[in-house]
């Protein structure tokens, strides 16, 4: 089924049918089918969702449509979308709309419901207490096995996971967790202050969404409890939430490595304006673009010796795309390792021997290919090709050297080392690899 064929049973009135395809589709799939109906037709394509599916749809979409489409429709059936979401996708849904929008929705909403999405949205973006969602099993110590599950049966249908129950004290502080699987196999009468075990990581509301990825991936979790400064249990973070932070994350990274402002939404790149990625492009281009007036002024300083061996201008372009290519492989491995924790500041001087080694080889290996292609292909001097090669061997020392200690030093400030990515390095050692170039010239071919 392809959207236009889909509008067409839209236009066609042929509503029984399109239950039909809904019914042999999960939510997922449905919200990639639709999604890209115009606003009046995605609105009657939603009011024919079975209302036990409708807010999964609804919180597949992308926060841009979900704002549109939240609007569309009238307020009572707004008001129904909130309320079967969990309470996380709603805070998140709150935090794209407008004030006046959030305070309207809020105001008619089930008041649990709104106590529980102002809880959220009250902790600082990208932190713990933002992504966690309030639905858990929630179960008190002194219980039994047998009342734990009558319990757990009441609340399984509202929570996000039911495999692993949280125990605290009347006082809600977390005391431990316990498995259904524990719950099944021990005796019904047995408490469950015998069974739990005592959890070994938990999440505080001001952890910043990075430590949580990391603590997810270092210790394979699916589910943490979180936890505010007394230790009292407030919600809890999902591994979905987590794949979410670490697409985003690298989303983020991958822009600022090609020298682009993140974008704060998710909206996807067809549905983004031209003036959006305009604005998203053109800071670091200007900025990019004047830094490489030193490039101009630097061969501008040297025209007397470009004159007078104007051979030396052909291979310019080679050694400055050779060393920014080589400072950018640098960064970009320090990069990576820097944001799975594999190195650290203290690092620094392991890393920087290690990229010399690398560099030192990739260099040697580059310039002898370079001096055979010189002396056969471009049939230049002898004197000519050494003064090229040697000035290849230490322009890629050079760019490993800094493509490596950047995002280090950057991280060390504060700054987000991805910043220090091949656009800035390239810049740089375009400039470095053109003083060494004419300076190396002067001294072997005496210009």
């Amino acid at each position: 089924m392809n959207i236009k064929d889909f509008k067409t049973l839209i236009e066609d009135k042929k509503f029984s049918e399109i239950k039909k395809i809904y019914s042999e589709m999960n939510a997922y799939d449905i919200s990639t089918l639709i999604e890209d109906l115009p606003i009046d037709y995605l609105k009657q394509a939603f009011r024919l969702l079975p209302k036990d599916i409708a807010s999964d749809v609804f919180t597949n979409f992308d926060s841009d449509l979900q704002k549109d489409l939240i609007t569309a429709l009238t307020s009572s059936e707004a008001v129904n979308i909130i309320e079967d979401m969990y309470s996380d996708d709603a805070a998140d849904l709150f935090e794209e709309m407008s004030a006046g929008m959030v305070q309207k929705m809020l105001g008619k909403v089930d008041k649990s419901v709104r106590d529980d999405i102002n809880a959220l949205l009250k902790y600082p973006k990208n932190s713990a207490g933002s992504l966690m969602t309030v639905e858990y099993i929630h179960l008190k110590k002194g219980l039994n096995i047998k009342e734990s599950i009558e319990r757990i049966r009441k609340q399984a249908d509202d929570v996000v996971d039911f495999e692993n129950c949280f125990v605290t004290d009347n006082r809600r502080k977390l005391l431990g967790t316990v498995s259904i699987k524990d719950l099944l196999i021990n005796n019904p009468y047995q408490l469950i202050d015998d069974v739990m075990v005592e959890c070994e990581h938990t999440i505080n509301t001001l952890m910043d969404q990075e430590d949580v990825v990391r603590v997810f991936q270092d210790y394979n979790y699916t589910v943490l409890p979180v936890v505010d400064s007394e230790g009292l249990l407030v919600g809890i973070i999902t591994i979905d939430d987590v794949m979410d932070i670490m697409e985003q994350e690298a989303s983020e990274d991958i822009e600022k490595m090609a020298a682009i402002i993140p974008s704060e939404t998710e909206t996807p790149y067809l549905k983004k304006s031209i003036l959006e990625l305009y604005k998203s492009r053109i800071p670091w281009l200007l900025l990019l673009m004047i830094s490489a007036t030193f490039t101009g002024k630097i061969i501008q300083s040297f025209e007397d010796q470009l004159a007078a061996f104007t051979i030396l201008t052909a291979f310019i372009p080679m050694l400055m795309d050779t060393g920014g290519n080589a400072g950018g492989q640098a960064s970009v491995s320090i990069i990576r390792a820097l944001s799975l924790n594999d190195i650290e500041f203290k690092d620094l001087l392991r890393v920087i021997f290690k990229e010399s080694g690398v560099a030192i080889l990739c260099a040697l290996t580059l310039a002898v290919c370079n001096f055979i292609k010189m002396l056969i292909i471009d049939k230049v001097k002898v004197a000519v090709a050494l003064c090229v090669c040697v000035t290849l061997v230490i322009t890629v020392v050079l760019a490993k050297i800094i493509g490596c200690t950047l995002p280090m030093l950057a991280k060390r400030v504060g700054f987000d080392p991805a910043v220090m990515a091949s656009p800035l390095i390239t810049t740089i050692v375009d400039a470095s690899s053109l003083l060494v170039y004419f300076k190396i010239a002067c001294l072997i071919l005496h210009i």
